[in-house]
């Protein structure tokens, strides 16, 4: 019986993924056709790696994260528990990047360097699809992310944010029901309770 238990917690990771060295999967995580993990890579127990998603060296990975189809996680990016990412989203780690030296001799390395800049993705996160999430931002707790935004700078936890650049559109529950929308983009400090019986706190504390 504890054989079987400990059979079920196993990760599954398909016969087409690409899986390099050192890198950790946890418990009950499903790695699906088609991914390429990068060595280095952590990620945390129960999650779900789609197909055709890449993660890159070193990226941290918590428990409970969905990655849908083709996501691309750079260098340079972590991800707490809990967080959903749709398909085809797109992280990037450098503000200025170029192929090559400046007078066009030789390609530039695409391992990280010491200009890639981090990410960090807080727990209970969402970002929808086709996301572009800019270099060296930070999305905070249980944020929300709109299909299609482009996100270039910090977003406050329980944010609902979308747009070209992505702003402030209003507030989120943890539970995901909007729970106050946003005038010209900005919500007046206060506490704004949900159905769900939980109540958002803005700005956060």
């Amino acid at each position: 019986m504890a054989a079987m238990s400990q059979a079920k917690r196993a990760a599954n990771v398909h016969p087409t993924a690409i899986v390099e060295t050192d890198v950790q999967i946890g418990a009950g995580t499903s790695v699906w056709d088609g991914v390429h993990i990068r060595r280095g890579a952590r990620l945390g127990r129960d999650c779900i790696v789609g197909e055709k998603t890449y993660i890159a060296y070193d990226v941290c990975i918590g428990d409970l994260v969905k990655l849908n189809a083709c996501v691309y996680v750079c260098a340079g990016v972590t991800i707490e528990d809990g967080v959903m990412v749709a398909a085809h989203t797109v992280f990037t780690n450098e503000r200025m990047p170029r192929a090559t030296d400046p007078d066009l001799r030789a390609l530039r390395t695409s391992a990280p360097t010491q200009a890639t800049l981090r990410t960090r993705v807080l727990r209970g996160a969402s970002i929808g699809a086709n996301c572009t999430i800019g270099p060296g931002v930070e999305l905070g707790a249980f944020c929300m992310i709109g299909m299609g935004s482009v996100v270039a700078a910090d977003v406050p936890a329980n944010a609902l944010v979308f747009g070209n650049p992505a702003r402030l559109q209003g507030l989120v529950c943890r539970c995901g029901e909007v729970v106050q929308k946003a005038v010209a983009h900005v919500v007046p400090s206060g506490e704004y309770p949900c159905r769900c019986g939980r109540t958002v706190t803005w700005p956060a504390v």
